[in-house]
Order: structure tokens, then sequence, then C-alpha cells
């Protein structure tokens, strides 16, 4: 199944991988595992992202080996996490995407969204997979990569982080037995998340930001809708702590009678970000970021816009009652 992952790569000795413009836990936790699993083949393996890693992922270790600096050259490349053209757009721009068409391209991702990158690429997506962690760990025990406890450790960040702890509804049977294989082969999970609670911690000045954003958040269709908007001023002065979204959407989810909650940035060149989760009995979120042209999966999506924000506000309320009437 994965044999042209093999070809494509045999005769490559400097392989980029590219994540997207919103790195999470899975799209960082495959990266360094793929640089994990490359390297130990005698691969230079280039790490990209057009943005800082977020403060709360720098728990995996090499996250500062990821650049924001596109390589001189490179002979192959591996996108991974999504195949969506919108959410690569600030990764790739007109000279790298022609770069890009010069080497085999391949793209490793579990969502649903179908792909709609204009360049030749080597596709293999597995919806069934919680995370593409999941996907690589396949890809890498199927082509006999060997997997050393570091590699190993990337990639359960990469299935715990997109399951929250192999909680959501998409976790299977196969996600739990590949943390089970990945401890074997060395990884501590007990490690992982006592870095990760170290990172977790917020300072004073955050929790109460938090709490300013708890009384901001709005109600809609019957509180089936939590919504949060978030400025750019703050957006500017709280980032480089903690990412403003990710202090609430839980608790947002929460919420009684809740379904849906959303995140709301903007930005001073007129672009709006919005990030989606929902809860076990709406599965919506990629279908309400695909109203938007964005994506995801079932309980986590996202999209770009430049737009006025009232007016996104009123679409995308339309967008969560005609989702939740349709689908249910």
């Amino acid at each position: 199944m994965f044999d042209q992952i093999d070809k494509a790569l045999s005769g490559a000795k400097r392989i980029i991988v590219i994540q997207a413009e919103n790195p999470d836990g899975d799209s960082l936790g495959s990266a360094l595992a793929l640089e994990e699993l490359l390297g130990d083949q005698g691969k230079e393996v280039l790490l990209y992202c057009p943005v800082d890693i977020p403060k709360y992922l720098r728990y995996a270790k090499g996250w500062d080996r990821v650049s924001q600096d596109w390589p001189r050259a490179f002979d192959a490349a591996i996108i991974v996490d999504t195949a969506s053209e919108t959410l690569l757009e600030r990764a790739i721009i007109p000279a790298q995407r022609a770069a890009l068409e010069r080497v085999p391209v391949i793209v490793l991702d579990h969502h649903e969204t179908a792909g709609n990158l204009r360049f030749e690429t080597i596709t293999i997506t597995n919806p069934k997979a919680v995370a593409t962690g999941e996907l690589i760990f396949a890809i890498a025990t199927e082509l006999k990569w060997q997997i050393n406890a570091q590699a190993a450790e990337h990639m359960i960040l990469a299935i715990l982080s997109d399951s929250l702890g192999l909680t959501t509804p998409n976790t299977s049977a196969v996600s739990i037995h590949t943390v089970a294989s990945l401890v074997e082969q060395g990884a501590s999970i007990n490690e992982l998340e006592n870095r990760r609670r170290e990172f977790m911690k917020k300072s004073p000045e955050i929790l109460a930001y938090k709490g300013k954003l708890i009384e901001r958040i709005e109600y809609f269709l019957d509180d089936q809708l939590a919504l949060i908007h978030i400025p750019w001023n703050e957006i500017e002065e709280f980032s480089d702590q903690y990412n403003p979204s990710m202090l609430v959407l839980d608790e947002m989810r929460l919420v009684e009678k809740v379904r849906v909650a959303i995140a709301i940035k903007t930005y001073p060149d007129g672009k709006v970000t919005g990030k989606i989760r929902t809860n076990p009995d709406a599965p919506v979120a990629e279908i309400i970021g695909g109203f938007f042209g964005g994506g995801g999966h079932a309980f986590a999506a996202g999209f770009r816009v430049y737009e006025n924000f009232e007016q996104i506000k009123t679409e995308l309320i339309g967008a969560v009652d005609k989702a939740l009437r349709e689908s249910f």
C-alpha cells in the first residue's frame, strides 16, 4: 500500500517536512517523528513551518529545529496533517510551489477533506486514523522502518494530541494498539505528560485574561453555539505566553446545551481565522469549516477568510444552524 512512498524517497538525500500555518500537536509530532525515522536511514530532514511553534507545544523535544526559513535545496518533500490548499497558502508561496513541482511531494493526512493542491502529489490519507501520527506508524511498520524511542514518543504525542488522550469518538482499537506498540518501542507516556503539564502552567496574568475571555463568550442558536472573538490587540499581547483560543475552547464545549464551540481571531490585514470544536453529539466541525473553504475532521476544524468580522459572525451562525439542522 505504501510502496509509492518508499519509491519516492529511495533516492532522496535531503527531505523537507512541511507543516501548515496552524501547527498543532499532530502536525508537530508527525514532523518530528519523520525526522527521526528518515534520519535513521541516513537522510537529512529539514523541518519547515511558516509560523513560530506555539508555546503550548514546546514540550515536544526538537520543536526548536522547526524553521520558518524555506531551504534552498531538497530532493523530496512531505506535507503532514493537511491536503488543503487554503491551509497551506502561507506555507507554500508561488516561488516555493515552483520548487515543489520539481521533486516528489508526499502528502500524509487523516482528514476527510479532499486535497486540492495545485501540483502533483503522492497523497496517502486514512480518515479512520485518529491522527496523522497513527498513519505514520502504519507506514513505518509496513515499510519496516526502524522506530527508535524518540520517534515513538513523537508519534504518541501526535496521537494523544488529536484524540484528546484517546477519548474522542474516532479513537479506535487500532489507535490504542498503536500507542501500546509505541510504548513497547521505548516511549514513556508519563514523561511526555509531565513535560506537557509543565508547559500548560499559566502565569497569573494569563489566568486573569482567561477569566475575561470566559465573561465575553456569546451564545446563539438556543445556546447550541458558543462563540468567542479574540481581536488583534489581545493576540499580540498574550499569544507569546499562551494561545488565547486554546484557553477557553474546552470550557466552552463543557457548557450545558453547547454542541459547537468556535474561537474567532481577527487581524489587522483583514484576515479572520476560526477554530472549531464540537461535542460528540454534533460531529459537524468539518462541515462548518467547509462553508468557509477550510477543513479538518468531524470534531475539530478550522478556516481562514478575509472578511468583515460582523459579516463573518452572521454567516458563521447561519452555517452552524444549517449544519446542525441538516445533520440531525
